[in-house]
C-alpha cells in the first residue's frame, strides 16, 4: 500500500485527465433542451458510469484488454472515431434534441455513458492512467484506497453537472448555440488527437 501523498498525486493526476471543469461546455450541449430533472439524471448517470468504468479497469481492465486481444492504442482510436462523429453532428446542427416525447425513453440514459462518461472523462487516458496505477502495489488496502480515489473524481463529476445548468440559463438559447458550434469544432479537434494518439501507438513509425 502507497502512503496518502501518493494516492493525492494519483486523484490528482487522474482530475487533470478527465477534467470535469473543462467539460462543462460539452455537458451544455448535450444536455440543451432537458429539464433540470432529467439533468440531474444525467449527471447522476453520469458519476456513477465514470466510477463503474474506472473501477472495472482497475479490477479488470488489462485482463479485458488481454482477453480480447485490444491494445489501448486501439481502445483510443475506437473513442476518437466515436468523437469525430459527434463532433460532426454538433458543428451542423444535427444534434438530436430531446422533446418531450423523450423524455421517459432511453436518451438521457444513453447521452450520459456516451459520450460523457465515455469516451470523454472516462476514456483511454484515464483507463490506461488507472490500469497502471493499480499495478503501483498488490494488497487489498491499495484497491480499496484506489477505489476511493475514484469514488471522489466521481462525486466531482456529479458537481460539474449541477454547475452545468446555471453557466447554461446565463448563456441563453443563443449563447448555448455558440458554445455547441464551438464545443463541436473542439471536440473534433480532441477527437483527432484521440485517433492519431492510438494510431501512432499502433504504428511507431508514423511518430
Amino acid at each position: 500500500m502507497l502512503d496518502f501523498t501518493e494516492y493525492t498525486k494519483i486523484f490528482i493526476s487522474l482530475f487533470a485527465i478527465i477534467d470535469p471543469v473543462g467539460i462543462i461546455p460539452i455537458i451544455i450541449a448535450f444536455t440543451a433542451g432537458m429539464t433540470a430533472q432529467k439533468r440531474e439524471r444525467v449527471g447522476r448517470m453520469a458519476s456513477f458510469s465514470v466510477f463503474g468504468i474506472l473501477l472495472a479497469a482497475l479490477l479488470l481492465g488489462e485482463a479485458i484488454l488481454s482477453f480480447f486481444g485490444i491494445s489501448i492504442h486501439s481502445f483510443r482510436t475506437a473513442g476518437g472515431i466515436l468523437l469525430l462523429l459527434m463532433a460532426i453532428n454538433m458543428l451542423i446542427g444535427n444534434k438530436p434534441t430531446l422533446t418531450p416525447d423523450d423524455l421517459d425513453s432511453d436518451a438521457t440514459s444513453s447521452v450520459a455513458i456516451v459520450p460523457l462518461s465515455t469516451p470523454l472523462l472516462a476514456g483511454p487516458g484515464a483507463i490506461s492512467t488507472v490500469i497502471l496505477d493499480a499495478h503501483k502495489a498488490s494488497s487489498m488496502g491499495h484497491y480499496g484506497m484506489m477505489a476511493l480515489v475514484l469514488a471522489a473524481l466521481s462525486f466531482t463529476v456529479w458537481l460539474t453537472f449541477i454547475v452545468a445548468p446555471l453557466i447554461s440559463r446565463r448563456l441563453g438559447k443563443i449563447g448555448s448555440i455558440i458554445v455547441t458550434r464551438m464545443m463541436g469544432l473542439l471536440l473534433a479537434a480532441i477527437a483527432v488527437e484521440f485517433i492519431t494518439g492510438g494510431l501512432r501507438g499502433l504504428f511507431p513509425a508514423l511518430g
